[in-house]
């Protein structure tokens, strides 16, 4: 039989007889089948209510006898702790007996003579009382959490708001009743509605709505209520008329009570830490376990340990009990840092585990930099007391094809072991990766698999679209390479291009990848693709002529392809780039920088190397819409680039709020799983 009992303390029983030995046989009986309790025995019923006060026991067992009747046992359950399940232990059991004592309010009557079913009640109960504490707990959280949203769930009309330049020109009284602004909203700005975090986002998105270029994307925000508090809300933005001139209007859809959903959500609530939200140790291991058995979609896994600094000193300053709300308002920031599909849990303590999956080993290091800053800057309010906090961050990457999960995991303590060990407050990277000799191993195969694809032509691109935020369809591509092995199954470029790095093979695999988007280019004749160089072929002095031959045999267009390099690799390669970037261009490709806000000199490459477009790191991009130094940063960028009328694109885009901001700092294009995953892309031919 599966334990219920996964605590690591005892559970806690009490057991009231007039003697010993019961308690003694139920304790043996639990423990020898593998469930840790700890029983106590009340002899007296007068001790009873004080022992479940401070015992707060799961299971209370009444064990039948002469002096000791069931009926003042329960009333003293019923006024100290009600849902507790009470068991009577007798001498025998028949259905008579059964039928009697759950008529006072037992579960269940078992016996010593029956060990096996007196286990599996206890059992039963354990877990009924689990499950319904969890509830419970859940239900609460629940009611709290949806206090404010209750009239818009229960209404049958959406909240509904209209804007002219900026104010709000009328508003239903559903929207009014949800912000609680009783002498009404008219002439108010729309902006001091929503709080300044959720801003910039709403500013793009109400340009890009005004310009009729903004679908029927859901944009989410921070209400701003009457009463200071802040309310997330998902509105959608649509063109109006208000008195005949143009309006925006705002809407939050009502939408009913969906059951389903609220049991799949106290489903999860169970499964999770009530202080965090997160994951307990458990069921995290489960789902890492379970994402790391399914295939990479692309870019580079990681296991990132966070653990906060110095904990123990906050805990005797503000209490045990109010350090709780340290850990609440820690999950919260650390939870804005993550990615909706990226998984998380409590590992325990003052720990957390995260499988982060981003595009490369930068944008790893990027978010535990980003995340180290943000706790640092946060101030938080505990018990009248301004408390601020710093945490360590390891970093394990997870390597391809089967991984021990225990490895990576030990390795990510250890990681951040020594960032604590160097005095908090930093991130640190295994490097154990690197130095093992598995590597070395892992290499040899993938270069028999790598030559052998490139023989047999066993390579395949695939395109990511990239959109305007101008409104016009540029028929934009972002190539990809994707290897095919000998039963026909995808391989992606996370599990090999690090040993064709490592072996010299990038060459081989770039000049397929150039060859293979010239003949796409010259039968489906696309806008544009962007074509990624490695540093070795940015190096090779003979990739210009092997280029030249491979324009003449498949009569492609130049101006169709645009070729792009890291902004690391041009920074470090400055002479050869720009070299190699003037004769693309002379012979009519185009040119562009990859990761672009990345390094040092940014706005210097931009007039170091000729360039046609930039394309913003994503790193950057994914952590925009909730800080304002990243979007005056970004903004920097696309001004330096537009001055020199070089485009914009902004990478690995995932949702709308995202995109508003971009829209809001001048970006031209986006790409990303937002606007659509890679994919093989069939174009008509011009005609």
């Amino acid at each position: 039989m599966e334990s219920v009992l996964t605590e690591q303390n005892a559970v806690p029983l009490i057991v009231v007889s007039s003697a010993r030995e019961p308690v003694e046989a139920i304790n043996s009986i639990l423990r020898r089948a593998g469930h840790p309790v700890h029983c106590t025995w009340i002899p007296a019923l007068r001790d009873l209510s004080d022992a479940v006060t401070q015992i707060n026991p799961e299971l209370l067992v009444h064990v039948a006898g002469p002096n000791h009747d069931l009926q003042p046992v329960i009333g003293v359950r019923d006024q100290t702790a009600p849902t507790v399940p009470v068991i009577v232990l007798a001498e025998s059991v028949d259905e008579a007996r059964i039928a009697a004592a759950m008529t006072l309010g037992a579960r269940d009557v078992v016996s010593l003579a029956n060990p096996v079913r007196l286990l599996a009640v206890m059992l039963r109960e354990l877990r009924a009382y689990r499950l319904e504490r969890a509830l419970n707990t859940t239900l609460k959280s629940a009611h709290d959490a949806r206090s404010q949203l209750e009239t818009v769930l229960e209404r049958s009309n959406d909240a509904i708001v209209q804007i002219q330049e900026g104010i709000v020109v009328d508003a239903n009284p559903a929207w009014i009743e949800l912000f609680g602004v009783e002498e009404g909203l008219l002439g108010h700005p729309v902006m001091d509605l929503f709080h300044e975090s959720t801003q910039p986002a709403l500013k793009g998105a109400l340009a890009a709505c005004l310009q009729g270029r903004w679908s029927d994307h859901t944009l989410k925000v921070n209400a701003l209520l009457a009463d200071g508090s802040t309310l997330p809300v998902e509105v959608v933005l649509a063109l109006g008329e208000h008195e005949g001139e143009p309006s925006i209007r705002l809407v939050l859809p009502s939408k009913p009570r969906d059951d389903a959903k609220l049991v799949e959500e106290l489903s999860d609530v169970v499964r999770s830490d009530a202080t965090t939200g997160f994951l307990h140790r458990r069921e995290l291991v489960e789902a890492l376990t379970m994402r790391l058995g399914s295939a990479n979609p692309g870019g580079m896994r990681c296991i990132a340990l966070i653990k906060l600094d110095k904990f123990a000193t906050l805990e005797r300053d503000v209490g045990v009990t109010a350090s709780e709300e340290i850990l609440t308002e820690f999950a919260k920031i650390l939870k804005e840092t993550l990615h909706s599909k990226e998984v998380v849990g409590r590992f325990g303590g003052v720990r957390f585990l995260v499988l982060l999956e981003r595009g490369n080993e930068h944008d790893i290091e990027a978010w535990g930099e980003q995340l180290i800053a943000r706790v640092q800057k946060q101030v938080m309010r505990i018990k009248d007391k301004a408390v601020s906090l710093t945490c360590s961050v390891g970093l394990s990457v997870v390597p391809p094809g089967q991984v021990s999960l225990d490895a990576v995991i030990a390795d990510a303590i250890e990681a951040c072991l020594k960032g604590a060990g160097r005095g908090g407050n930093q991130t640190v990277t295994s490097d154990r990766a690197d130095n093992d000799n598995r590597v070395q191993s892992y290499d040899k195969v993938w270069v028999k698999h790598i030559k052998a694809a490139l023989m047999e032509n066993r390579f395949r691109l695939v395109q990511q679209p990239v959109a305007s935020l101008q409104g016009d369809d540029p028929v934009m591509f972002d190539v990809l390479v994707r290897m095919i092995d000998t039963q026909g199954k995808e391989v992606l470029p996370a599990e090999f291009m690090a040993a064709a790095e490592r072996n010299d093979l990038l060459k081989n695999i770039d000049r397929w990848v150039v060859g293979a988007s010239l003949s796409f280019a010259a039968q489906r004749k696309p806008g544009c693709l962007f074509v990624r160089l490695s540093k070795e072929t940015a190096k090779d002095g003979t990739f210009l002529d092997w280029l030249d031959n491979h324009i003449r045999s498949s009569r492609a267009e130049p101006h169709r392809l645009c070729f792009q390099i890291t902004e690391e690799v041009a920074a470090t390669y400055i002479p050869q780039v720009k070299a190699l970037a003037g004769a693309l261009r002379q012979k009519g490709f185009r040119f562009a920088l990859d990761g672009f806000g990345s390094g040092r000199d940014s706005q210097g490459l931009l007039d170091s190397v000729p360039l046609d477009f930039v394309k913003i790191d994503g790193a950057l991009v994914q952590g925009l819409t909730g800080d304002p130094k990243l979007q005056q940063r970004v903004r920097q960028l696309v001004e330096g680039a537009t001055k020199r009328l070089i485009q914009t694109i902004a990478e690995r885009v995932e949702d709308a709020n995202t995109m508003a901001v971009l829209w809001q700092v001048g970006v031209q294009y986006i790409q990303g799983y937002f606007v659509n995953e890679p994919e093989q892309v069939v174009l008509r031919a011009e005609r």
